[in-house]
């Protein structure tokens, strides 16, 4: 019950009731990525090409998807990473999400968010002080 009002009230969690039914449908399952979210095609969109989807395995977060699967998503190659046997180079890192927002994101030395004391001002600035 909790997910079925979870589906019917929110958008960002995972798919709504019409993303099921349309899956449901028209969906034929290509492929997953290593996060969990599970790619599917089916019908035309209004340009008459396949239409492509993706069902997150948490929140809907654009960032979650890598980049092979993202290329796929916007026509952008025709096979699916599933499809390919694609070996990563030893150089390459993992993808990861944009961690903007989270407890997680990169905050540079001397950021008001940052853990560590901002550094004292030294040479010739003085602050400004209203009235001088």
């Amino acid at each position: 019950m909790k997910n079925f009002l979870l589906q019917f009230f929110t958008w960002w969690n995972s798919q709504t009731l019409g993303t099921r039914f349309h899956t449901w449908r028209r969906g034929k399952r290509v492929g997953e990525d290593q996060f969990g979210n599970v790619y599917y095609e089916g019908g035309t969109d209004s340009e008459g090409r396949t239409r492509r989807w993706v069902i997150y395995s948490g929140y809907a977060e654009a960032t979650a998807i890598p980049p092979g699967w993202h290329g796929w998503m916007h026509h952008r190659v025709a096979t699916p990473p599933s499809a390919e046997d694609y070996k990563p180079y030893e150089w390459e890192k993992q993808h990861q999400q944009n961690l903007t927002g989270t407890a997680a994101a990169y905050r540079p030395r001397g950021s008001v968010l940052g853990h560590t004391e901002r550094p004292r001002v030294t040479g010739d600035y003085d602050a400004w002080t209203p009235g001088s």
